[in-house]
């Protein structure tokens, strides 16, 4: 019998200019979306800005939630289980965006279709971040939300019976809790 892993995902609010006029359309309370492969948020990817003071600059980009773009972030997350070849080609699919990631774009254009809930067009090597979340699982055999990852917003993926939630408030808390508790460990 095989166990299975652990995949995270993390819907963010960071109170950004961006992220409040997305609210505003959406009514979600978090608006972005992230795949971490460990709780404590160590290992987190999304498309978002490359440079937390530039919001037009915006991609791939491996999180770090420890920064000041997330500084003042509410969070929620959620955790996914699912079979070790699942795994295994979500981190395949991830490493190989990682390898080209000059490629990736962000998809503004995708985020526009989404607020009128239709797909615009497609961009290859575009993604704006709960399309890639959805995009990511999909590829690894997991679907998430029954829909095209084109249309998914952070509030479907929030309302996935597939998603357990786990934590939800302060991002800092969050972090503070998995320091607090590494430190613990490291003096058993």
């Amino acid at each position: 019998m095989t166990s299975e892993l652990e995949v995270y995902v993390v819907l963010t609010d960071t109170g950004t200019l961006f992220t409040r006029t997305i609210k505003w359309f959406t009514k979600d309370q978090l608006n972005h979306a992230s795949i971490a492969f460990d709780s404590g948020l160590n290992e987190v990817y999304s498309f978002g800005r490359k440079n937390p003071q530039n919001p037009f600059f915006a991609g791939f980009v491996k999180e770090n939630m420890r920064g000041q773009l997330f500084a003042e972030a509410t969070c929620a997350l959620y955790r996914c289980r699912m079979q070790p070849a699942a795994y295994t080609k979500m981190r395949s699919v991830i490493a190989e965006m990682e390898h080209n990631r000059e490629l990736y774009r962000y998809n503004l254009i995708g985020v526009i279709g989404l607020l009128f809930n239709t797909q615009l067009i497609k961009r290859e090597y575009a993604y704006f971040c709960s399309e890639f979340v959805a995009s990511v699982f999909e590829k690894s055999g997991v679907e998430l939300v029954n829909k095209s990852s084109f249309l998914v917003t952070p509030g479907d993926l929030e309302n996935t019976p597939k998603l357990e939630l786990v934590y939800e408030g302060r991002l800092q808390d969050l972090l503070n809790t998995c320091i607090q508790e590494d430190i613990e460990k490291r003096l058993a």
